[in-house]
C-alpha cells in the first residue's frame, strides 16, 4: 500500500511518500497554499497511484487539539470532498517542525522553509507507519468523502457538529484534568498553575550546555571529544518487556531526564509507542527529544537503505551498491546475468540472449531498476535486491495499465520504457507529456528523435571521462545506435531509470502537441515547442542563449 504524508500549514503543505512494504517515509517536496493545492495533491496522488493520505494533527503539550488542529481537520474534509475515493488517516503530532529543522541542521548547513515542511511530513508518515507496524494493521477507520459530506451537512444545520466536537473535546479535557489532578496530589496539593509550570520545566533538558557534536555518530567519527560531561553520550538500553514507567524510571536513574512522572504524562498524552533497542542519550536532550528518538526506534545495525532516483543509470546504481558494501565484481555479475522476470518482456530473445545485440550486456537492466527507497539486510543476495526493484516497476506498470496504453501509441512494453527513459532525461515533470508527444510525432513520420541526452548516453558508454570526445561536436557526432541525433527510431535500450511521471507521460501524451516536432528548454526554464525547423531555430535564438551551449 502506497501512502502520502501531509504536513498541513497555512502557507505550505509538506509532502512525503512511503510504501507500507518498505516502511520508510521519504520527504517529497512541498506545495504552496494558493487555491490550487487540492488539485496539485490529486495530481501527485495520481502519479503515485494512491488515494491514501496521512495528515498530521497538531496537539499542544497537554495533548489537546489547537486552532491548527481544526485547520487540519477542515483541510482533510476539503481534500476528501475533492478526491471522492480518498482515504484519510490522522496522526497525532507535536513539534514535528522543530524536529524536522533539527534533522536538517544535522544534515546540511542551508535549507529552505519548504524542506522543513517536507521533512515534517516524513516524520508524520513514519510515525504512522511505525504505529501500523506495532498494531499489525490500521486499527482506526479512514476518513472519507462520506464522513466529510456528513460533517458539512451537519455544520450547515448548525448544532450536531458542534455537539460532536464538544464531546470529543470534553473526553480529551477529562483525560488531561485527571492526569493533572493526579499530579497535584503527588506534588502535595500545589495549584494547577504550579503543576503546569512544574510539568513544562520537567520536560526540559537537565543541562543547557552547548555541545561540539550534533550526534553520537559525529562524535565517534572525530578525534576530538566533548569536554562537558553533560554533552557526553550515555548508552541506554530498552528491552521488549520494558513499559513506559520502567523506561521513565531507568532514564531518571541514569540522570538523563528531570522527572519520570512528567515523562510518563507526556507519553500518555501523546499516545507514544516507545521501541526497544540500544540508544545513546545525553543530558542536553529534553525529555521530548528523547521520547521522539524512542518513538523512531534505534537504528538497526544489520540493514542498509538505498535510494534510487528517477533519471539515474545502471552505472550510478552499481556505484551505490558498492558503496553499501558489495564487491564491484559481485555487482557486475548480478547485473549481467539472465533475469527471468515478467517486466523484462522484450529484453531477451532467448535465455540469456539479448533481443538487440547492439545493447551492451553491462547495461541490460538499464531502465528497469525502479526508483524508490529500499531497505535490505546487509548480507542480502543481490538477485533479491534486483528482483525487488523489478517488482516495484511491474506494480507501477500493472497498476496504471501502462502496457495497453503504450500499445495505443504504437509501442510495446519495452519500447514504452525506452521512450520514457529519454523523456525522463529531457524534460521537467510538468513538460514530460508534451515532450513525449513530440517524440511520438517524430517516430510516426520516420524522423530521428534528435535527442541530445541519447548522444550523451552513447558517449558515456565508451568515454565517460570525456578524454576522447572532448566537446559537444564530438559527442553529437559519435556514431552509435544509441545516438538518436544520427539514427532514426528508438535506441537499443533505455538510457536511464524512468520515474512514474515519465512512464505516464508516454502512456498519456499531450494530444495538444500532435503537430509539434521540435522543443527546447529555454534559459528561463520554460519549454518552447515549434512545428518547423525555422520556428525551432528562432526559439533557440530567442530563449536558449546559455543552456543550448552547455557541455554534454
Amino acid at each position: 500500500m502506497k501512502l502520502i504524508g501531509l504536513d498541513v500549514g497555512t502557507k505550505r503543505i509538506g509532502i512525503a511518500k512511503a510504501d507500507s512494504t518498505t516502511k520508510i517515509a521519504v520527504p517529497d517536496g512541498y506545495i504552496n497554499v494558493n487555491g490550487q493545492e487540492f488539485a496539485e495533491i490529486a495530481r501527485i496522488a495520481r502519479m503515485y497511484s494512491t488515494t491514501t493520505f496521512i495528515i498530521g494533527l497538531p496537539r499542544n503539550n497537554e495533548g489537546a487539539e489547537t486552532k491548527q488542529s481544526i485547520y487540519a481537520r477542515d483541510f482533510a474534509r476539503q481534500l476528501a470532498m475533492s478526491i471522492p475515493n480518498a482515504r484519510i488517516y490522522f496522526e497525532d503530532e507535536s513539534l514535528t517542525s522543530v524536529e524536522a529543522e533539527r534533522r536538517l541542521k544535522e544534515r546540511k548547513k542551508k535549507f529552505e522553509k519548504g524542506e522543513i515542511d517536507a521533512e515534517a511530513a516524513s516524520i508524520i508518515l513514519q510515525d504512522f507507519l511505525e504505529r501500523l507496524i506495532s498494531n499489525g494493521k490500521i486499527s482506526e477507520s479512514a476518513y472519507t468523502a462520506v464522513e466529510a459530506k456528513a460533517e458539512s451537512e451537519t455544520e450547515n444545520n448548525g448544532k450536531t457538529g458542534k455537539k460532536m466536537r464538544k464531546t470529543k473535546k470534553k473526553s480529551k479535557v477529562g483525560l488531561i484534568i485527571g492526569i493533572i489532578l493526579g499530579s497535584v496530589l503527588v506534588l502535595g496539593g500545589a495549584g494547577c498553575v504550579g503543576v503546569y509550570i512544574w510539568y513544562t520545566n520537567s520536560l526540559k533538558a537537565i543541562s543547557e550546555e552547548t555541545c561540539k557534536f550534533a550526534s553520537a555518530a559525529e562524535e565517534a567519527a572525530s578525534e576530538e571529544k566533548e569536554n562537558s560531561s553533560a554533552c557526553q553520550f550515555k548508552s541506554f538500553q530498552v528491552s521488549e518487556s520494558d513499559t513506559a514507567s520502567s523506561i521513565a524510571k531507568n532514564l531518571k536513574d541514569a540522570d538523563l531526564i528531570k522527572s519520570d512522572l512528567a515523562f510518563k504524562i507526556y507519553v500518555k498524552l501523546n499516545k507514544s509507542i516507545l521501541k526497544s533497542g540500544d540508544y545513546k542519550f545525553r543530558q542536553t536532550q529534553s525529555a521530548e527529544e528523547i521520547i521522539k528518538k524512542l518513538i523512531e526506534g534505534a537504528a538497526a545495525t544489520n540493514v542498509f537503505n538505498i535510494t534510487i532516483l528517477p533519471g539515474e543509470t545502471v552505472s550510478d546504481i552499481k556505484k551505490k551498491l558498492v558503496k553499501v558494501g558489495y564487491l564491484e565484481s559481485q555487482v557486475n555479475e548480478a547485473f549481467e546475468k539472465y533475469h527471468d522476470h515478467k517486466v523484462l518482456r522484450g529484453l531477451y530473445s532467448g535465455a540469456g540472449t539479448l533481443s538487440n545485440a547492439a545493447q551492451p550486456v553491462s547495461v541490460q537492466l538499464e531502465g528497469y531498476i525502479f526508483g524508490d527507497t529500499y531497505q535490505f539486510y546487509n548480507d542480502e543476495n543481490l538477485d533479491k535486491v534486483i528482483d525487488t526493484t523489478l517488482n516495484s516497476l511491474y506494480e507501477v506498470i500493472v497498476g496504471n495499465e501502462l502496457e495497453s496504453k503504450f500499445a495505443e501509441n504504437g509501442l510495446s512494453l519495452r519500447e514504452g520504457i525506452i521512450l520514457a527513459s529519454i523523456v525522463q532525461k529531457e524534460a521537467k515533470s510538468d513538460d514530460m507529456a508534451g515532450v513525449a508527444q513530440v517524440f511520438l510525432n517524430r517516430l510516426r513520420v520516420g524522423m530521428s528523435l534528435g535527442s541530445d541526452v541519447t548522444a550523451t548516453y552513447a558517449a558515456d558508454l565508451v568515454d565517460p571521462d570525456r578524454q576522447i570526445l572532448t566537446d559537444n561536436t564530438a559527442v553529437l557526432a559519435y556514431d552509435s545506435l544509441y545516438n538518436t541525433r544520427i539514427h532514426t527510431g528508438l535506441p537499443p535500450g533505455p538510457i536511464s531509470n524512468p520515474g512514474v511521471t515519465a512512464l505516464l507521460a508516454v502512456a498519456n501524451p499531450d494530444k495538444s502537441k500532435t503537430s509539434m516536432y521540435y522543443f527546447l528548454t529555454g534559459d528561463d526554464g520554460k519549454m518552447y515547442y515549434s512545428d518547423t525547423v525555422a520556428g525551432h531555430n528562432q526559439n533557440v535564438r530567442d530563449y536558449c542563449k546559455v543552456l543550448c551551449g552547455v557541455a554534454l
